[in-house]
């Protein structure tokens, strides 16, 4: 465990990286984990057959958005630290203030990117969890309501990092993206609390 104890003790330390995009991020690759484990204990057993192809699809969508959620635990806090590097500019002379500024602002839509990437790729683990809770395991299936349930705590946490991103953005060239990005912010949530709750209701349903 000293990765995740060392991951732990940065984030508890005064260094703003990583911080909750990161954890957004982690959380939703912890509920892609969890699918693949599903979908792990449910491939090659019997009385399974008939899920085979469905769990195996199940496995290479889980390994593939953990991958990726893992990639941008550390992108968010690159992404960020871009972003502390332009606010440290000059700021002596008009021409300074300008480029500053500019520096700030595209830096701040990458900020907003990677989060608005994470919140996609976690509503994504929700969906494959409900196939995992409906098809996978039986005696795994409170691992799917808790992959679903990562999910969608990842999904709610990146979108707060959007946001505050997103606050930021002033130039006018750039507000077509920040419409463009609160509206996937609000279907995305609606997204993620609708399918978790649905996974969250099968998953009751077959361990109460």
């Amino acid at each position: 465990m000293t990765g995740i104890n060392d991951f732990l003790g940065t984030l508890a330390s005064s260094s703003p990286t990583p911080g909750g995009g990161s954890v957004a991020a982690l959380s939703g690759a912890l509920g892609a984990a969890l699918n693949s484990m599903v979908a792990n204990l449910t491939i090659g057993k019997k009385k399974y057959a008939d899920v085979e192809d469905d769990m195996k699809d199940v496995l290479a969508r889980a390994e593939s958005l953990r991958l990726e959620l893992a990639q941008l635990i550390d992108e968010d806090a690159e992404a960020f630290d871009t972003f502390m590097v332009a606010m440290k500019l000059p700021k002596e002379t008009d021409a300074e203030v300008a480029a500053r500024r500019q520096a700030m602002q595209t830096a701040l839509i990458d900020a907003a990117t990677v989060p608005l990437a994470v919140m996609e790729k976690c509503v994504e683990v929700i969906r494959v969890a409900a196939i995992a809770a409906d098809k996978g395991n039986r005696n795994a299936v409170s691992d799917a309501g808790v992959a679903a349930l990562m999910g969608r705590a990842g999904a709610h946490s990146a979108r707060l990092n959007v946001l505050i991103n997103l606050g930021g953005i002033r130039a006018p060239e750039h507000q077509a993206f920040v419409e463009k990005a609160n509206t996937a912010l609000a279907g995305l949530a609606t997204d993620a609390d609708r399918l978790a709750g649905e996974v969250f209701e099968v998953v009751l349903g077959k361990v109460s």
